[in-house]
């Protein structure tokens, strides 16, 4: 059958939904990698044909609801993962009231887990609908595995120096969108109505978030000036403005301020990694690197998964000390938490099967849903032809709203879904099927926001 995923933010997702692409297409389907836009215009317009739609959230705002209700009366199959996960909150009940309800799990046909929080308490509050949520794992935890690890490639843009990563997650007051504009779009999806408690949770976050910022500049540059042998690198969340970052830090030596690439390839490559409140923590813990949790205050967020794990140090010169300690090698406890530790926290959040990947658990739910009712009859031409319209049709409105900003792009969703490159999509389809075996994979983009993958010899 023809399979469509969406995509919404590449850096964050492209990697895992290429490697769940290849998986399905190594099972017989023709899938399509795409941005939530195109794939809804070929759907409209006709032209893809009925099969599966595989979204990164089901939350219940209106346009989604009338959005899914659509899809489905079309006759496609809907299913969905949810990109965010709810990794960082203590419990999972505030997170399913912003980002499920009874009717979205409804539309679906299937809906998959990280792991036993999210799948037990889905389970609990939609019980009729509990036959229907699956502990698969979630398909980027497969790529933070060690035998999936080569994969990643270095960054062309790493520095020559081991260097020490620091992820950041301050979008609330570094964001590309003020606080208020943030406010404004949560309050249209719903989110505050499901959750009464989260209005107040977010302001919480923005005051800590202020001095939280000012307490890591002080900290990165108390590093820079004392450490021997180190660079810096802090990579902003995908929703942080990165310019923020540099015109903070650009007077501070050997700090490189990059946002390029997967954070996964960065983790992979520094020799520590420093965070608060971020899930990364949870998969640098299962690469098994060196994880420095940085708590200069106190905050009612200190207890979230994330910043129970890791080294927790208070100061700038305890930072120090300890990324100096693991840079020379002088502790042999670099893993911080003992294995009955991590279960406790990391493994009651995602879910890691030793026998079979993530993505391949998906696959087979999607083989069994499909049992001979799609064929795959879409004109894969054709829909080339609409992605071209559709973009020279936008270009005028792109380029005055642009000008209006002083840039030729609308940076948002730029920064959300760069451009591809078609030989760099190549050589990251043709290395999944290198690590995980598979041949007689071909690889077509469309657009620069779509991708094809399916079998060789496929119309």
């Amino acid at each position: 059958m023809n399979i469509y995923i969406n995509v919404e933010i590449t850096s964050r997702e492209l990697d895992s939904k290429l490697l769940l692409a290849a998986v399905a297409a190594a099972n017989g389907h023709e899938v399509i990698v795409s941005d939530l836009e195109s794939i809804i215009k070929g759907m409209n317009k006709g032209i893809l044909a009925p099969g599966l739609f595989h979204t990164k959230s089901l939350t219940p705002a209106d346009h989604k609801i009338a959005r899914y209700k659509s899809i489905k009366d079309k006759g496609f199959i809907i299913t969905s993962s949810d990109e965010e996960g709810g990794l960082d909150l203590d419990g999972y009940e505030e997170f399913y009231k912003t980002r499920f309800s009874d009717q979205m799990i409804g539309f679906a046909s299937a809906v998959f887990g990280w792991g036993p929080d999210d799948v037990e308490t889905l389970k609990k509050k939609y019980p009729n609908h509990s036959s229907k949520i699956f502990k698969t794992g979630a398909p980027r935890v497969d790529l933070w595995r060690s035998d999936l690890s080569d994969y990643w490639k270095v960054p062309k843009e790493m520095p020559k120096k081991p260097f020490l990563l620091i992820s950041s997650n301050l979008a609330v007051v570094n964001g590309y969108k003020s606080f208020y504009e943030t406010t404004k779009a949560r309050e249209a999806l719903g989110y505050f109505q499901r959750s009464p408690n989260l209005l107040k949770r977010e302001f919480n976050r923005a005051s800590e978030g202020y001095l939280k910022t000012w307490f890591f500049i002080e900290a990165i540059e108390y590093l820079a000036n004392n450490n021997n042998g180190y660079d810096i690198v802090l990579r902003p969340h995908p929703s942080e403005d990165t310019e923020v970052w540099k015109t903070y830090l650009k007077n501070i030596p050997n700090v490189h301020v990059i946002r390029e690439g997967s954070i996964s390839a960065w983790v992979k490559n520094a020799f520590v990694i420093m965070h608060n409140g971020c899930t990364t923590a949870i998969e640098a813990t299962i690469s098994k690197k060196p994880l420095i949790t940085y708590m200069p205050l106190e905050t009612m967020f200190d207890n979230d998964p994330p910043n129970k794990l890791g080294y927790r140090v208070q100061s700038p010169k305890e930072l120090l000390e300890k990324v100096n300690s693991i840079f020379n090698n002088v502790q042999n406890d670099q893993n911080k938490n003992d294995d009955e530790q991590i279960s406790k926290i990391v493994f009651k959040k995602v879910h890691l099967d030793n026998k079979e990947l993530a993505v391949e658990k998906i696959v087979k739910v999607w083989n069994n849903l499909e049992n001979g009712r799609f064929s795959n009859t879409s004109n894969w031409t054709k829909f080339h032809w609409l992605l071209k319209a559709i973009k020279l049709r936008k270009m005028p409105g792109n380029i005055f709203r642009g000008l209006l900003k002083g840039k030729l792009e609308i940076y948002d969703a730029n920064n959300k879904f760069p451009k591809l490159d078609k030989n760099d999509i190549y050589a990251r389809v043709s290395k999944i099927q290198k690590i995980l075996g598979i041949k007689g994979l071909n690889c077509k983009v469309l657009s620069d926001r779509t991708i094809l993958i399916q079998r060789k010899n496929s119309d």
